[in-house]
């Protein structure tokens, strides 16, 4: 028999790897982009140069990277035929002669009985797709029932078949709170800088823990409440230290930075950089409630349905980008053709020239893609492989990752204000994940329930 694609224990710190190098990419590869002039570039007053400020786009290019999921499921199904072609020819049960005289002829029919039955649960489980040696799928039992393994005890539900026909326009209701989320918290990186825009994003432990016990019917315990409250401070240092001392919007295309707080700037200046900090910072924290609805929207389709979650994140790329498209002509008709709106982020005709006339714009958006895509793979990979849990562990080292290089760059300084505002994040945001024990003995437990699935859905 072949063995799995993905062998378990020599491959993960390649997978682990390199979901932490696309995570990386995903959000220094947009800051990237946001940083590049398309407009009165040799203009020698720097406030008079236009950059990249175009979030809808941004968003759609990261719903193309999501369709290229569908480029492994397809991979994923000619493996499957071809396992299955060779181990039917490999593993064919023999037939007993007719001149076997110990079967009887009721036995010859209940054997054919038998065999029928095996092929119609074999292209039963190939429709699934439930095969053991796919990586990305859910294992027999979860794939089948995969509320089974969500922590919750399933709540009664029974699982009908595959999500496919009509009901698969369902996961058009997380797509669209992708859309929103995702625009939002892209409008807020243009106002903050990388790193303090992946440490506000923890905030999502807030609303998605609140939104669990609300909807899904969770339980949280009192160390869990203590957690979210420690997240919020966390959040809210960050933002501090950002305002306190605010880079500037836009670093210099040949990587020079620095903040705007500098010598020679004034006052007014100072506090109006303040101000955007703080205004993008809100963005990024309140785009968490849509991406929160959406994994409990993920998760209670997947709770009903059998379906696998790179599948889930197939169909949802398909729906965004179909929504998203019609959204940006909807929003050029009424505002972005209006002299108010002229050149602005709903200006679709300047947006695509600004995409299709700008080199590092158009590489960028195409390794943009990439690295989402490859994102969705080794994420959903390494949490098939290892944990759930282990994905908050990967996303602190992203965000240290991203906060590094970032520095190195020059897009951002070094503010100790935002060492202590991170430190608290992902204390309390392991903590909530029970990676590490509560500090007091009362409020330790023996085991803390997961409020995602054990194979979430990776986006960016």
């Amino acid at each position: 028999m072949a063995g799995p694609i993905i062998p378990a224990r020599a491959v993960i710190p390649f997978l682990v790897g390199m979901m932490l190098f696309t995570g990386v990419c995903n959000t220094l590869l947009t800051k990237y982009q946001d940083n590049q002039c398309v407009r009165n570039c040799t203009d020698p007053n720097p406030k008079n140069r236009k950059h990249f400020e175009q979030p809808v786009i941004q968003t759609l290019q990261m719903f193309v990277g999501e369709m290229g999921c569908w480029l492994v499921v397809g991979l994923m199904s000619l493996y499957q035929r071809y396992t299955s072609s060779s181990s039917s020819i490999r593993y064919q049960p023999l037939r007993t002669s007719d001149n076997d005289n110990t079967n009887t002829g009721g036995e010859q029919q209940q054997q054919q009985q038998q065999d029928e039955e095996d092929d119609a649960t074999s292209d039963n489980a190939s429709i699934r797709s439930i095969r053991s040696t796919t990586p990305l799928t859910s294992s027999p039992a979860t794939a089948a029932c995969p509320h089974k393994s969500h922590g919750g005890g399933g709540h009664g539900h029974t699982c009908p078949s595959v999500l496919r026909g009509w009901r698969v326009a369902l996961l058009a209701l997380p797509a669209v709170c992708d859309i929103l989320g995702t625009t939002l918290m892209n409008a807020g990186l243009l106002l903050v800088a990388a790193s303090i825009y992946q440490m506000t994003r923890g905030a999502l432990v807030l609303f998605v823990g609140v939104f669990s016990v609300v909807f899904l019917r969770r339980r949280l315990h009192a160390f869990q409440w203590l957690s979210l409250v420690g997240v919020v401070v966390g959040v809210a240092v960050v933002g501090l230290a950002g305002a306190i001392q605010p880079d500037r919007k836009h670093a210099g295309g040949g990587g020079g930075g620095g903040a705007d707080g500098g010598e020679g700037v004034e006052a007014g200046e100072v506090g109006a950089d303040a101000l955007r900090v703080i205004v993008g910072v809100l963005m990024i924290a309140g785009a968490q409630i849509f991406t929160a609805t959406q994994f409990v929207l993920e998760e209670w389709i997947l709770e009903r349905s059998a379906i696998e979650p790179i599948r889930v994140v197939g169909w949802e790329g398909l729906f965004g980008f179909s929504v998203t498209l019609l959204g940006m002509v909807v929003l050029h008709l009424a505002v972005g053709r209006t002299d108010a709106g002229r050149y602005g982020p709903f200006d679709m005709v300047e947006g695509w020239r600004q995409f299709w006339e700008h080199k590092p714009v158009f590489v960028s958006s195409l390794l943009i893609m990439v690295s989402i895509g490859g994102f969705n793979f080794f994420g959903l990979s390494v949490t098939r492989s290892v944990s759930a849990t282990s994905r908050s562990t990967i996303d602190t080292c992203r965000t240290l990752f991203i906060w590094i290089v970032s520095l190195g760059l020059g897009w951002e300084t070094f503010k100790w204000l935002q060492v202590v505002g991170f430190v608290l994040l992902v204390y309390f945001t392991f903590l909530f994940n029970g990676i590490v024990q509560p500090p007091f003995e009362f409020l330790r437990v023996v085991e803390v329930e997961e409020l995602l699935p054990e194979e979430p859905i990776e986006h960016n």
